[in-house]
């Protein structure tokens, strides 16, 4: 973990002054997944229903914490029958583990406006570590008074270890569904810890 009593960079812009609570907006924000289908090209879709907290530090944001919940259920890939084998037994099983979630466990600094976030996603009672690359895209206030600030991610899986494993062969070789899932993050959240309206 990188000591913020190091350097005084952690104290200047674009973070300074935006310590405080804030909660994920699901209206504006985006979770989203992608995974190669077919070996010929990808699958888009994205969760619907989800809820997070960012504990933001300005003084030293390696020191920030971020927890997130989302509803597995809430798969859109736009086609209903692909949304009902994803959250099916195959893969999510959303009848029997109806959220999944992520805690970070800690941030390093990888540029003036980027981290590396380590956390542990829980899916299926299977908890394990994974690395997310942040961006932070800014901070506004918006039309009631309050603090909004941006971020955008990204983190690849391999679904397997969390035992999400349809392995369905191609007759060309390959499989149907590749092991590795892409996941972008659109984050906007307001902060907590104001009146409505200051």
């Amino acid at each position: 973990m990188f000591n913020c009593m190091e350097t005084t960079l952690f104290r200047t812009a674009p973070f300074a002054g935006l310590t405080g609570v804030y909660a994920v907006d699901p209206i504006h924000s985006t979770i989203g997944l992608s995974v190669r289908y077919g070996m010929v090209t990808n699958v888009r879709g994205k969760f619907t229903a989800f809820e997070g907290i960012v504990k933001l530090d300005g003084e030293c944001p390696t020191r920030s914490e971020a927890y997130l919940s989302v509803q597995t259920c809430s798969v859109d890939t736009g086609y209903p029958e692909r949304d009902e084998h994803v959250t099916g037994p195959d893969f999510l099983d959303a009848a029997t583990f109806p959220l999944m979630s992520f805690r970070s466990g800690g941030f390093l600094r990888a540029g003036h406006d980027r981290f590396r976030m380590a956390g542990y996603l829980l899916i299926k009672d299977i908890e394990l570590p994974v690395h997310v690359d942040l961006g932070f895209r800014g901070a506004s206030r918006d039309a009631h008074g309050r603090n909004r600030v941006g971020f955008t991610g990204t983190a690849t899986l391999q679904r397997s270890d969390w035992g999400l494993d349809s392995k369905r062969a191609l007759a060309t070789g390959g499989v149907l569904i590749s092991d590795k899932v892409k996941v972008t993050l659109d984050i906007r959240a307001v902060r907590l810890d104001q009146a409505h309206g200051s």
